[in-house]
């Protein structure tokens, strides 16, 4: 028996304790992680490994000596004089931030043609792209002369970092099962701790080769670039992507060999009816579509997520930390102390992958934000009372303990608010709107980068130990915005709109989305009974199904 028009067939039903679960097919679905799909996920995440390691090395050779005297004399004759002066602005320079910053400008810049690129010609070409841009762009830092050749360099590498964030989460989330979608996702976010790690081992390695080791440590990621390149040209297209260009059958048969079985027909007629309508979108609608009633909550949430997530501080440490420790230290162990910051990056990303799936996005987002907020403030509070009138450095002591608490406010962000902005950002969107709206995450996160990474020092100089209470209050906002307004996204396929249906049930989402959220309840309760009772008639004509879809 078909449903008829007031029917109460809802798509999601609620468990007992008033939480949405999925309904509708996704019981239906038959695929399971694959090693293939691991190392397609694994080879697409280079693009994170690369990403990581350009915010990584930055910092490292920044507190080279050969690398001042050549480009920042100024700051050069500062750290070696051993003339007195206020440790917290020891590095303050406009020019050394713009060279930190620039690559976020640039690939803000280029999310919304990169975005664009990857709906019209496909995920893999522009993923080949993004590893171009990223040849080309360490090139140019190695060989560089003088600071407007750096600066282009870097430039032409935020092309490819502003490309393959816009691309690699998108073609993760669109490959993986959705079971394991929030773990394979999270690999963006772990190639990119372990690129930053990467990063700062090499600069480790290279500041006891003089004179040229800061070209070694900006070449070198040519290396993952070539993974990324070459990968571009062997990986599977997405399966959503070719289904929407009106490649069935291709699609099909690499969404069986991603799931390993050729039972897929229930997630095949979810991307099928999500591919109909991405195809009568255009460009320019599917932008208009993004701010609809029906998908504004999405459009929000994902972008103000993505804008919060630099508003924790945390490029500002990964970028500045050698620099920093320096400064307030005078150790010379600051870039040894980067590396133990990048292997808990590391480690605490990982226990993050082990709990995404388990514990869901939402919790994880409420606990790191805390812990991130408790350990800024202790290390205002320990920067206070650590320094006196006229000292240049703290103890030992204190900046051991500055160390830890900064270890703590990194772990605290690698489980949590690193890779779960990535993993909403890709998941929660429609299929006609993800592209588009995964260009409107990176450029709302890597604008914020730009303006963190130009004015860090800036702050630092003259708010002092303030600046970490700036950030730790940002903190409590966006953990607050967290607690009101996110709906768990866990244990959701990424072809089902009931991520709409999530949404149109929240108390204030439901307010804003009016009557087109009623309307996407109401039509998923007839997708869900129709689908049913195709299953029930000897399993059904999908194709039928999707023309009975197509007259709703």
């Amino acid at each position: 028996m078909r449903a008829k028009a007031g029917d109460q067939v809802p798509l999601v039903a609620q468990n007992s304790d008033g939480g949405i679960k999925p309904g509708g097919r996704v019981q239906h679905y038959t695929g399971h992680m694959t090693v293939y799909v691991l190392v397609v996920a694994l080879v697409s995440a280079t693009g994170g490994m690369l990403f990581g390691f350009d915010i990584g090395i930055v910092g490292g050779v920044e507190a080279m000596a050969s690398f001042q005297q050549q480009f920042f004399p100024d700051i050069y004759a500062k750290t070696t004089s051993g003339v007195s002066d206020d440790p917290y602005c020891k590095f303050h320079d406009t020019r050394l931030q713009l060279f930190s910053a620039i690559m976020f400008l640039s690939g803000a810049i280029i999310a919304l043609p990169a975005g664009y690129a990857a709906r019209v010609v496909g995920r893999k070409k522009t993923m080949t792209v993004s590893g171009c841009f990223f040849l080309l762009g360490a090139g140019l830092q190695a060989g560089a002369n003088n600071l407007t050749q750096l600066i282009v360099g870097r430039s032409i590498l935020g092309f490819g970092v502003g490309t393959a964030a816009c691309v690699v989460p998108v073609y993760i989330a669109e490959v993986a099962p959705f079971a394991s979608r929030g773990g394979l996702a999270y690999l963006f976010q772990v190639a990119t701790t372990v690129g930053i790690l990467a990063a700062q081992l090499v600069n480790y390695g290279t500041q006891y080769i003089p004179d040229w080791g800061w070209r070694l440590s900006l070449g070198l990621a040519a290396m993952p670039a070539s993974i990324l390149c070459l990968g571009g040209l062997v990986l599977p297209e997405s399966p959503s992507y070719l289904i929407e260009k009106g490649q069935w059958s291709q699609g099909k048969a690499i969404l069986q060999k991603l799931r390993g079985t050729d039972e897929v027909d229930a997630e095949y007629a979810d991307i099928c009816d999500a591919a109909q309508q991405a195809a009568k979108t255009s460009n320019l609608q599917s932008w208009k579509n993004l701010v609809s009633r029906q998908n504004l909550p999405m459009f929000v949430m994902s972008s103000s997520l993505a804008a919060f997530q630099q508003l924790t501080g945390i490029n500002a440490i990964i970028f500045y930390a050698p620099v920093m420790f320096e400064s307030l230290s005078g150790s010379s162990s600051a870039l040894m102390n980067a590396v133990v910051i990048g292997a808990t990056n590391v480690v605490s990303t990982f226990v993050g992958l082990l709990l995404v799936d388990r514990w869901g996005r939402r919790p994880l987002l409420i606990q790191g934000g805390l812990q991130m907020m408790a350990s800024q403030i202790a290390t205002a509070v320990l920067l206070a009372l650590a320094y006196h009138p006229h000292t240049t450095t703290i103890a030992t002591g204190p900046a051991v303990a500055c160390l830890v608490l900064i270890c703590l406010f990194v772990a605290g962000f690698a489980w949590s608010w690193g890779p779960i902005v990535w993993v909403l950002g890709a998941e929660i969107q429609t299929l006609d709107t993800r592209t588009s709206g995964m260009s409107a995450v990176v450029a709302a996160n890597y604008l914020l980068s730009f303006v963190i990474g130009q004015s860090f020092l800036s702050m630092l100089c003259s708010m002092q130990w303030g600046t970490f209470v700036f950030f730790a209050g940002w903190n409590l906002v966006m953990t607050v915005w967290v607690y009101f307004l996110l709906p768990e996204t866990m244990n959701i396929p990424i072809e089902d709109t009931a991520y709409a249906c999530l949404f149109a049930r929240h108390p204030v989402w439901s307010r804003v989305m009016g009557k087109s959220g009623r309307a996407v309840l109401e039509r998923e309760g007839f997708r869900a009974a129709a689908w049913r009772e195709a299953r029930g008639s000897e399993g059904g004509d999908l194709r039928q199904l999707h023309k009975y879809y197509d007259q709703m």
